[in-house]
This record gives structure tokens, C-alpha cells and sequence, in this order.
């Protein structure tokens, strides 16, 4: 028996892995963020699996489940949006399967702000423009976050910044980004990346906050700030360059 953590992807369900779909289809338990993870993605597992929506679970809730599902030799498809590499308070459930003595693994998933950049036909990466990207969130309405890891400390080092769990406090986000990236600084809002009703704006600091609050957007959203995103005269990347040996 084996508690399997699969990245269910940013909303899309065809942007499940095939490995994370082949174990769906296999185990008799799943356990699924209802908010979070397309409810078509279920019609996936085995007729008869037990389906277990934990949006309205503890985490002694869910740690339960999963060890009833162990002590009967159940594996479990346990689906977490995004990857779960980033923001999925899995590494805590991680801890608490290790107590218990359960095993699990792991199955990357595309998170979401990959499936940003791809609404916004974007790199984040551009050569001469930016090379460093910066995922992180603010402490409002969450855990506080670790000394010197606070908006403005990163924002000082100019990278394209990506920020999850932010988009209701887009006002202090911008008050706090401005010193570093300017008024004019480009930035863009996606919400709900790679689903039918995926919305997309795109501005600058002085414009962006405006524009969530005319588009309602409050949840579902990742910020992308940086020069990254309007970028067009750059050099060539070494990769593909005439001047790289080939052999």
C-alpha cells in the first residue's frame, strides 16, 4: 500500500501527467481538494473507489484517512492542485505518514505558475532581461513568513517575481513593489491558469490593482511582476547560438 501525492496540474484536467492518471485509475481511495482539483478528473478512478473531498478536513482528518486506507492495504491517489512542490501543505502530511509508519511517494504535476506563463506566452527566464525567478507569497491571512523573506527584501533584487496567495492584497503588493520595480514596471494577473474560464490581465503597477478590482478576481490568481513580461529586444540565448561547439 502506498499514499501517492499527484500533482493534479492548475485546473486543465488534461494537464494531469499520464503516470499521476494511471494510479487514479488503479486505487481504491482517492483523496481530492474540491475547491481546487476539476471534479472531472474523478470520473477517473475505479468504480466504487471511495472519493473523499478534504476542503472541509483537518489535517488529523486527513491524516486519519490515510492511514485507515494504509491499515486496510489501500492505496490512495491523494490529488493536490499545481505541483507539489509549491504551496501544498504536503510536506506536513509527509511528517505526519512518517510517524505513522505509511508510505508514499510523490507525483510532480505542472504548477501553476508554469501554466501562467503559458496563458501569457511568456518565459520567465529572458536572456540579458532575467535570469532568476522568485516564487513566493505574503503573510496576510496565512502563516508569517521567515525573516528576510518578506516582499520587499525580494523584490530588491529585481528578479521576475511570481507570487501565489496574493491577489486580494493586490494594494499592499503594489505599495511594496514600486520602490523597486517602478510605476511603470510590467506585471500581469492570472486567474484560474488553463481552465475554460481562465482571465488574463496584463498592466503595470500603477494600473494592475485597479484592474483586479474591476475584474473581481480574489482567489485562483498568481501575480507575475518583472521585465520579463514585455521584453523584446534581448540577445539570442547561448543555447541555439552559431558560436556554441556541437560536438
Amino acid at each position: 500500500m502506498t499514499v501517492h501525492f499527484i500533482g493534479a496540474g492548475p485546473g486543465a484536467a488534461d494537464l494531469l501527467t499520464v503516470r499521476g492518471l494511471r494510479i487514479m485509475q488503479k486505487s481504491p481511495v482517492c483523496l481530492y481538494a474540491g475547491s481546487l482539483v476539476p471534479v472531472e478528473l474523478l470520473s477517473e478512478c475505479p468504480p466504487g473507489a471511495r472519493l473523499i473531498d478534504t476542503a472541509n478536513l483537518d489535517l488529523d482528518q486527513i491524516s486519519t484517512e490515510l492511514h485507515q486506507a494504509h491499515e486496510r492495504g489501500d492505496d490512495v491517489a491523494r490529488l493536490h492542485s499545481g505541483d507539489p512542490s509549491v504551496f501544498s501543505a504536503v510536506a506536513e502530511q509527509m511528517r505526519r505518514l512518517d510517524e505513522l509508519g505509511v508510505p508514499y511517494e510523490i507525483v510532480p504535476g505542472v504548477p501553476a505558475f508554469a501554466a501562467a506563463a503559458a496563458a501569457l506566452k511568456r518565459e520567465l527566464t529572458v536572456p540579458g532581461v532575467g535570469q532568476s525567478v522568485i516564487l513566493t507569497r505574503i503573510s496576510r491571512r496565512a502563516t508569517a513568513m521567515p525573516q528576510g523573506q518578506d516582499l520587499a527584501s525580494l523584490a530588491a533584487s529585481r528578479s521576475t517575481l511570481v507570487l501565489h496567495l496574493a491577489v486580494q492584497e493586490i494594494d499592499d503588493v503594489v505599495t511594496t513593489l514600486v520602490p523597486f520595480y517602478g510605476p511603470a514596471g510590467p506585471v500581469a494577473v492570472v486567474a484560474r491558469a488553463s481552465r475554460d474560464d481562465e482571465e488574463i490581465l496584463r498592466g503595470t503597477l500603477a494600473t494592475i490593482a485597479a484592474q483586479v478590482h474591476e475584474a473581481g478576481i480574489r482567489r485562483t490568481a498568481v501575480i507575475v511582476v518583472g521585465p520579463v513580461l514585455t521584453a523584446s529586444e534581448f540577445p539570442d540565448s547561448h543555447l541555439y547560438s552559431t558560436e556554441r561547439g556541437r560536438h
